[in-house]
């Protein structure tokens, strides 16, 4: 399974205008590169609430996930490397994110379709938010994501702002465990190899220059 916004599609209308302050951070916000360098490295899949009934049940068997973003600026997109453990089962995929600057949205294509999400970097640079839907009042939701597995009250609290604008109760909210996480052995099995194959190619460069 991909990540969890990936299954249904964010519009791309703007926001509406007059909303309450708590919602500002839900406001669109051009993709710059200090925003991709911001969002490269490792992230961990912390909590999601949706309106859509079908989603969230979808999203009840995902107990973990971490993953990899490595984002190219030149072509605007996002190699996406990602560990999820679903019904204690490590499942690992690797996909291109295409990045669309102005709106401040990235999207993936799946099934034929383009799956699209805005991309909301919070206060605290540590966590970014993916929102969907927006503009539906039956389907809007939000994850929210750390560069840590766990998280504060403070660090969650643009989060729950945002819920509470989008009227979705916070009980609503799912949170993962990463105590539960399967898939750790996996990852330190892909690091190993991916240095082997670094070091061979260092030699074969070594080999051509000598």
């Amino acid at each position: 399974m991909a990540l969890p916004w990936v299954l249904t599609v964010l519009s791309l209308l703007p926001l509406l205008e007059a909303q309450i302050p708590v919602c500002a951070n839900l406001r669109p916000v051009p993709i710059t590169n200090a925003t991709l360098d911001q969002i490269s490295g490792k992230w961990f899949y912390i909590a999601s609430a949706f309106k859509n009934e079908e989603f969230k049940k979808l999203l009840q068997e995902i107990q973990a996930t971490f993953f990899y973003f490595t984002p190219n600026k030149t072509e605007d997109t996002i190699f996406l490397r990602e560990y999820q453990t679903n019904r204690n089962e490590c499942i690992y995929n690797s996909s291109y994110l295409s990045v669309q600057r102005e709106n401040g949205t990235i999207s993936k294509f799946e099934e034929g379709r383009e799956h699209v999400a805005r991309l909301l970097i919070l206060r605290d640079t540590r966590t970014f938010m993916l929102a969907l839907d927006l503009d539906d009042e039956k389907k809007s939701g939000l994850s929210v994501y750390a560069d840590k597995p766990e998280t504060t009250k403070e660090q969650l609290g643009e989060f729950y702002e945002a819920l509470d604008c989008l009227n979705i109760p916070r009980s609503e909210v799912l949170y993962t465990d990463s105590k539960k996480d399967l898939c750790e052995p996996l990852e330190k099995q892909h690091e190993k190899e991916r240095k082997e194959e670094e070091e061979k190619k260092r030699k074969e460069e070594e080999e051509k220059e000598s």
